[in-house]
Formats: C-alpha cells, structure tokens, sequence
C-alpha cells in the first residue's frame, strides 16, 4: 500500500454540514476499499486564486491516507461526479516525503496537550 496526499476544494457555498457529508463519504470510500487515514486537516474557507466554476471561495481539506493504488481511481472517478468538489488533487508520496510524515507524526505524539 502507499501513502497519498489529497487536497479537495469543496464549493464553499455550501452549509458546513454538507460539507461535513461530503468529507464522510470521501473517507468513507477510501477506508470501505481496504485505505486507511492517517490525518484529515480542514483547512476551512479560502479565497481562491482564481474563479472556479464560478466561484471564488472554496472549502480546503487535507487528506492523508494508505491505499492500494486501484482506490485512487475510485476516488478520482466519485470526484469527477460528486458535485460538491470543485478541484482535487492526489499525489502519491515518496519515501523522502513519508519519513518527513513520521517524523511530524512522532513530534506531533511527544507534545504535551494543554489543557485549558
């Protein structure tokens, strides 16, 4: 299995619980195909660099996640149909990438949480 970066743009126009549904159902099928996430970092609503399908804002979400390459074509087939996604990107990481990740990871595990 190999590691993935997914950056999805969801249209920021919609109610944050749409949005919500939407992230579900993208982690949905990466773990109901055998992937498993390692971080979902939601960046929330930015201005874009430019219009996309007429929009100008758009709702960021990070995805890390372990999968076989066959689910990549999944995902990138439910992104070309599911309406709510206006951009997306998938790369694969290499090992230089991956040992970065796991050094992130360990750093992230050793930080005391504060407590407030």
């Amino acid at each position: 299995m190999n590691i993935y970066e997914n950056i999805v743009i969801l249209n920021a126009a919609l109610p944050d619980e749409e949005i919500n549904t939407s992230i579900s159902k993208i982690k949905d099928l990466i773990v109901n195909s055998g992937g498993e996430l390692l971080k979902t970092d939601m960046w929330g609503r930015k201005r874009l660099a430019y219009e996309i399908k007429k929009q100008d804002k758009g709702f960021y979400v990070l995805l890390i996640f372990k999968t076989a390459p066959d689910t990549i074509k999944k995902l990138e087939e439910l992104y070309k149909v599911f309406d709510p996604v206006m951009k997306y990107m998938v790369i694969r990481l290499g090992v230089k990438e991956v040992k970065h990740l796991e050094k992130l990871q360990a750093a992230e595990a050793e930080q005391p949480k504060s407590e407030g």
